[in-house]
């Protein structure tokens, strides 16, 4: 089966400054891969030119099994062919409605090019309370995104990543300072990917995150994977020791 993403020999470069310098990945359908490494390493050079805010120097990359080329890949266009990222608190205007957050850049329109208001703030809902099952006092489709949980905005934007056919969400730290009940509801969003037949990839310097949510890890140092694993071979400890020995 042709994977969703592979990646061979991606370099990128920054000045003198080599981010990333040969890197391999692949991606295969409703996989969820853990991606491992410390502050430098080059996790997120790698997910900036996987989501089109990037590009690469050399290499190859190829997205359900067409040839990328890094002149005219963007973030557009990473959209198109189903990859969508989720940014820690960079995904969401905090004073916009829920349901405005939710269609931003994409509205639903009629044959007048008017927005369909009711139609975006029912999916908005249905969405958020079927699919991800949030709930609660303040949650309503024309409430600011500032009432949400920290928790809840991660869902909100995962949520939208699914609603719009991604067949790849890339979670950028999402329980970064977060609560320990918040995390697990982010944890349980990121466990819905797989449910609903997408893939993922996840980042974060907490590996017991990692752990509960991957099937697949790999640790990225100096730009270069440098280790792989899978999940029934590994436990949280044994991550760490890994991280230890390569950083």
């Amino acid at each position: 089966m042709t994977p969703l993403i592979e990646l061979s020999g991606i370099t990128k470069s920054y000045g003198h400054v080599d981010a990333l310098n040969g890197v391999d990945l692949t991606l295969h359908d409703n996989e969820i891969i853990g991606l491992i490494g410390d502050n430098g390493a080059g996790k997120s050079t790698l997910i900036k030119i996987l989501s089109g805010v990037e590009s690469f120097d050399s290499g190859t990359m190829r997205i359900c099994g067409k040839a990328i080329d890094p002149k005219r890949h963007s973030v557009r266009a990473a959209r198109r062919m189903g990859i969508e990222t989720v940014f820690q608190d960079k995904s969401l205007g905090e004073s916009q409605s829920i349901w405005r957050n939710f269609f931003m850049g994409r509205h639903r329109t009629n044959a007048l090019g008017l927005i369909r208001v009711q139609h975006e703030k029912k999916e908005a809902m249905r969405v958020l309370t079927e699919t991800l099952g949030l709930g609660g006092a303040g949650l309503s489709a024309g409430a600011p995104v500032s009432v949400l949980s920290g928790g809840e905005r991660q869902g909100l934007a995962i949520g939208r990543a699914m609603y719009f056919n991604a067949r790849v969400v890339i979670l950028d730290e999402p329980t970064t300072a977060l609560a320990v009940k918040e995390v697990g509801k982010v944890l349980g969003f990121t466990k819905t990917l797989k449910q609903g037949g997408k893939s993922g990839i996840f980042i974060s310097h907490n590996l017991h995150h990692v752990y509960d949510v991957a099937d697949r890890y790999l640790f990225i140092q100096h730009g270069r994977v440098v280790h792989e694993a899978r999940k029934e071979n590994e436990s949280p400890e044994s991550l760490i020791k890994t991280l230890m020995k390569w950083s």
